[in-house]
């Protein structure tokens, strides 16, 4: 009969003895080239379009935790311009563009002119009339009218309208009143009565005398 050894019991001195332990080498554990972090770029294989859809669909997903249906994607919204409504003008023609107003009307003094000698003296004064205003029968005219006769236009004016207050004439003149200073005075303040009356509205359409005064070359003063 064979006598085994004895069998040395195994303390823990023992097994550290016995451990033996596993070289380390000299260049750590090799890593997948491939992979990474998960803070970092996606790995070969996994597309940047994938990882958009898979974020995509996460944040639909996060307003499913409480039950509710996901959401959809809000789409942009298109702000189409307001179109205001444009007042429909017809295209004017050359004449309306540059042509007289609708309603117009051009009234002149000038041109004064004495006549006679001595104490038969008197001066006289151009009326042009330029209008297209139907109580005028001529669209222009032209007459000469003497101071005396303004006078007895004015009166029979005062008679017709009584509801206008007719404006004065310039003043008379006994001295020099044939000078030049004087003639030129006077037919400004002429014309500046004149244009004052014919412009009245009221008397272009209530006058009977207005039209006949200012475009008759026959005006009789005495026929009023």
């Amino acid at each position: 009969m064979s006598s085994r050894p004895a069998s040395t019991p195994l303390c823990k001195g023992n097994l550290q003895s016995h451990n033996v332990s596993r070289p380390r080498s000299a260049t750590p554990w090799p890593l997948n080239p491939t992979r990474r972090s998960k803070i970092g770029r996606p790995a070969d294989g996994i597309s940047r379009r994938s990882v958009r859809q898979a974020a995509k669909f996460q944040m639909m997903s996060d307003g499913a935790d409480d039950g509710s249906p996901p959401k959809a994607p809000k789409s942009p919204t298109l702000h189409r311009p307001i179109m205001q409504a444009m007042p429909d003008t017809r295209q004017q023609s050359f004449d309306e563009i540059y042509g007289p107003p609708e309603n117009f009307l051009e009234i002149e003094v000038r041109c004064p002119r004495t006549h006679g000698v001595g104490r038969s003296m008197y001066t006289d004064y151009e009326i042009l009339c330029r209008t297209n205003i139907p109580a005028f029968k001529l669209r222009q005219s032209c007459v000469r009218r003497r101071y005396s006769d303004f006078e007895y236009f004015r009166d029979i004016l005062e008679r017709e309208s009584a509801r206008v207050t007719i404006p004065p004439l310039p003043g008379k003149v006994f001295t020099n009143r044939f000078s030049d200073d004087v003639i030129e005075g006077r037919r400004a303040g002429l014309e500046k009565f004149l244009k004052i009356v014919v412009g009245h509205p009221l008397l272009q359409t209530g006058s009977k005398v207005l039209a006949a005064f200012v475009q008759d070359p026959n005006w009789d003063r005495n026929a009023w």
